[in-house]
């Protein structure tokens, strides 16, 4: 323990290095979600979708589309740039693992919170444990009621 160094939450997470925040992050997959069914999305969809103010909505939109995620003009619609699409798709498979894994976990109380904030939190490589875990009693009926009923007896 002398030899590793600690430090708090906030600079574990500047350590990362990531181009997008967290907060870019949710905008990003929102817009993604809300662009699938016509390909684009508006401003106050957005705002709505987040529960945010639609100004805090276009200082985002402007960062996101001032990094090639999207395209944005004033009082335009938002659509999705190729990169965009696929860091929104990336988000999306993300979320999509996290929550399957509190799912698995009997995790009912505050699941989307709960996914929420550990998506923004967790890195590929844990994500990767994750999914093997879910696959392996995917592939393992009979140890994953044998898992169930530990649980259970706890």
């Amino acid at each position: 323990m002398a030899d590793q160094e600690f430090y708090t939450f906030r600079e574990y997470m500047k350590k990362e290095h990531e181009l997008l925040t967290p907060s870019a992050e949710d905008y990003l997959e929102m817009i993604y979600r809300l662009s699938e069914a016509n390909g684009f999305t508006r401003v106050n969809d957005l705002a709505i979708a987040l529960n945010v103010q639609p100004p805090s909505v276009t200082r985002m939109v402007k960062k996101l589309s001032y990094m090639n995620f999207i395209k944005y003009e004033k009082y335009g619609v938002i659509v999705m740039q190729p990169m965009g699409k696929k860091k929104g798709e990336e988000l999306i498979a993300r979320h999509n693992l996290v929550e399957s894994f509190l799912k698995f976990l009997n995790i009912e109380h505050d699941l989307l919170e709960e996914t929420e904030k550990i998506e923004h939190t967790i890195n590929a490589d844990i994500l990767r444990g994750f999914q093997d875990l879910l696959d392996f009693f995917q592939q393992n009926p009979a140890l994953l009621e044998q898992f169930k009923e530990f649980r259970a007896g706890r």
